[in-house]
């Protein structure tokens, strides 16, 4: 919600009428405003005139609302279905250089997650050559665990971000947190 304009609007003892007729926009437009549209151009200029302070006020600076970069975090894990340990290097990047808790925690519950997918990976694509000779196999075994471990890395990140997007949550984490 955009409560600067609410909050410089009451300190200024202004009704949202009274905004409304001084701004020259409309009552429904002050309304949609204080109920969280974003400020954008003209209207932003022109509340800011109104209030008697610069646009900038009138901005929130701080990160994405909510968690979305969260989202961000989760999206760039999908750079590791392309790029060895991709899914852990873009999205440990990404989480440190968030300032807000929040989506960094959630940042450091992806990067774990993907971090043990990866180890895991890792030892099996090491020990799958031992195995096919062991057992005589012809096919190549490392694909299986490959694509295995890329699929579930795939569905970690569509259920985590249909899960993030619904209860601002993570569906899929690991109870214990490495970093």
């Amino acid at each position: 919600m955009n409560n600067k304009v609410k909050v410089l609007r009451e300190e200024k003892n202004m009704t949202q009428n009274e905004l409304a007729e001084k701004s020259g926009l409309s009552l429904r437009t002050i309304q949609r405003i204080e109920a969280g549209n974003i400020l954008k151009g003209f209207t932003l200029k022109t509340i800011a005139q109104s209030l008697e302070t610069i646009p900038e006020n009138l901005i929130s600076k701080t990160e994405n609302s909510g968690i979305e970069r969260a989202k961000i975090i989760n999206l760039s894990a999908l750079s590791g279905l392309v790029i060895p340990f991709g899914s852990i290097i873009f999205p440990l990047i990404l989480t440190y250089k968030t300032e807000d808790l929040t989506n960094r925690e959630l940042g450091k519950q992806i990067i774990t997650i993907h971090l043990f997918l990866s180890l895991m990976l890792s030892f099996l694509l090491i020990v799958s050559p031992f195995i096919q000779k062991a057992f005589s196999i012809d096919f190549p075994l490392f694909l299986i665990p490959l694509i295995t471990i890329l699929f579930l890395k795939l569905v970690v990140v569509v259920l985590n971000g249909i899960s993030l997007n619904k209860n601002q949550s993570l569906a899929i984490k690991l109870k214990n947190n490495f970093l």
